[in-house]
């Protein structure tokens, strides 16, 4: 069976898109920082799709230990066909001058170190097997919005990692991809809102917006275009957002 590698997996985007690949018969290797919560994910998983399933019990943030895991990965797990890079946050919604510095540094050891780690430590084995990587990347890589700042920053240079890895490794028959989603209800806004439900909620009040597995079925499609075939970037939008900050409220969309 093909090997999928996945990224923040133990909710939102990343759990959608690891139930749409078991479906579609990978294994997985699944990541998270809670333990717990990986392994009553593994167990539904494995149940469920009749899988099989490796974890990747880490914090992206952390390079010494993404690369002791591909380093002390089994061999019966180095064959990877896939990796998606997901994990990812956005923190906090103030002006450059009134921001937070610590997060900055999450949003950027997130975003753009943690897919730089994986994806450097995934490559020679990706190589092997002329394997896809697929970045999840967001509108906010495509355009600015007011006290968007680090967050589409970071997004931006996900945007242009994409590009670059794409050129890199195009003669290494690797094949790289994106999706850019705008508002996916997800426990995105919760996150960036410190946990406060009523402002999370009022985000995705008002319209319909996207849902984790509208994305994770843009990257199955992806993954699943034959080898000579790459889609280099999507983007999906819910139909009342037609651009990054703007949404279309109470109008029937």
């Amino acid at each position: 069976m093909p090997i999928a590698l996945i990224t923040g997996t133990t909710s939102g985007i990343g759990e959608a898109t690891a139930h749409l690949l078991a479906e579609q018969g990978y294994d997985l290797i699944i990541n998270g920082r809670r333990l717990d919560k990986l392994e009553a994910q593994a167990a539904e998983l494995n149940v469920k799709y009749g899988i099989s399933t490796h974890l990747m019990h880490l914090d992206v943030r952390d390079a010494d230990a993404v690369i002791h895991f591909f380093t002390t990965l089994p061999e019966a797990w180095r064959a990877i066909d896939v990796v998606v890079n997901n994990a990812g946050l956005a923190a906090g919604l103030d002006n450059i001058e009134n921001g937070s510095i610590d997060d900055w540094n999450r949003m950027i050891d997130t975003n753009v170190k943690g897919l730089l780690y994986v994806t450097k430590s995934a490559i020679p084995l990706l190589k092997q097997t002329k394997g896809h990587i697929v970045n999840v990347g967001s509108i906010a890589g495509k355009e600015v919005y007011p006290n968007g700042n680090v967050y589409c920053g970071t997004k931006h240079m996900v945007d242009a990692l994409n590009k670059a890895m794409r050129r890199e490794l195009a003669e290494s028959g690797i094949r790289v991809s994106a999706v850019h989603p705008g508002a996916v209800e997800t426990e995105f806004s919760l996150v960036r809102l410190e946990g406060d439900t009523v402002k999370a909620s009022a985000v995705y009040e008002g319209f319909e917006n996207l849902v984790a597995e509208d994305i994770a079925s843009a990257i199955g499609y992806i993954v699943s275009r034959p080898k000579h075939v790459n889609i280099n970037e999507i983007t999906i939008m819910p139909t009342a957002q037609p651009a990054a900050g703007v949404i279309l409220r109470n109008q029937g969309l």
